[in-house]
């Protein structure tokens, strides 16, 4: 796969087959577009084209901070190898004046030579959003593409979004957030030295800052995946700022592996969410915190357990 910031390096001369939107957390509705596009990569003798809205900055210029699902570099791992080419454009002013018509003509057609475009039933394009699904249908003759309209996916009869996705994990369901993404909800970063408090009470932990725009789930504790140098090990992990031992609030995950013993210092990992245990919380004392730690070790052991036994 290929990856750009801006659609001028888009350089393929031959057709292609696009998909846009700003395929936030590439959720299951996302990957119904993805796989559309690649169908016709596989069967028609295209390029496949995801192009990306990337909003934080020009958002950011308006005051508004939200945080993301995927990062670009989580996004890029998840479409390697099922996409041609991903293009993460920074929306700009530019392109949120430009009208409808030339977004079709200058970006589809002239740049990315589009001749199947497959885009959600509430896709808007173009200033003020004018350009939506009727209006590329109207212009497909003229352009020589082939429009495909592909309906929402759904869970629990509610349309499957990025919105949807957000509610769960700020309410802890990573369950549930599991179920809209088609995966796990994770977290990666480079394990840092800390204060080195739960080595001295028995739980030794690796500790991750997240990236500062990325979604965390509620704050808490959670059963956890970790991936390590290519093989996946069972834990516990915490979301939040340790409030029994640290007094900056800095946001990190916490994350006991069972039964590893190994330095992972400067080592990248990725913790996975599996289920979520309980509220973080303040302890009076370590004792009180141990003690809780020990039951949080116990429980997360036990759901592998369980979960393994139902696999197997």
């Amino acid at each position: 796969m290929q990856y750009m910031r801006d659609y001028e390096s888009f350089d393929y001369e031959g057709p292609t087959a696009v998909t846009l939107g700003k395929f936030d957390g590439l959720h299951r509705g996302h990957q119904k577009l993805v796989e559309k596009i690649s169908t016709y990569a596989r069967e028609e003798n295209v390029k496949s084209v995801v192009f990306s809205f990337d909003m934080r900055d020009f958002l950011l210029q308006k005051g508004v901070e939200v945080k993301a699902v995927m990062t670009a570099d989580e996004q890029k791992k998840h479409l390697e190898n099922h996409v041609d080419y991903l293009i993460s454009y920074p929306f700009s002013e530019k392109i949120c004046h430009m009208q409808a018509e030339a977004f079709i003509e200058d970006i589809l057609v002239k740049k990315l030579h589009a001749r199947y475009i497959a885009v959600g039933t509430d896709f808007h394009f173009g200033f003020g959003k004018r350009g939506d699904v009727h209006m590329l249908e109207a212009y497909a003759k003229d352009y020589g593409y082939e429009v495909e309209i592909l309906e929402k996916e759904r869970y629990n009869d509610r349309i499957i979004s990025s919105t949807y996705v957000r509610e769960a994990l700020e309410k802890g369901n990573v369950k549930l957030a599991e179920k809209l993404l088609g995966y796990k909800y994770a977290v990666s970063g480079i394990v840092e030295h800390g204060n080195k408090i739960g080595r001295t009470l028995g739980f030794p932990t690796m500790n991750i800052a997240p990236e500062q725009f990325k979604l965390m789930p509620r704050f808490g504790v959670y059963a956890c995946e970790v991936w390590l140098e290519g093989k996946l090990y069972h834990g516990i992990g915490n979301v939040g700022i340790k409030p029994t031992i640290e007094n900056n609030r800095r946001l990190l995950v916490e994350v006991f592996v069972f039964d590893f013993h190994r330095d992972t210092y400067e080592k990248n990992i990725e913790v996975r969410f599996c289920e979520f245990e309980r509220p973080e919380t303040k302890f009076g004392s370590l004792k009180e915190l141990k003690k809780q730690v020990d039951e949080d070790i116990a429980y997360g052991r036990n759901y592998f357990a369980n979960s393994l036994a139902m696999e197997g």
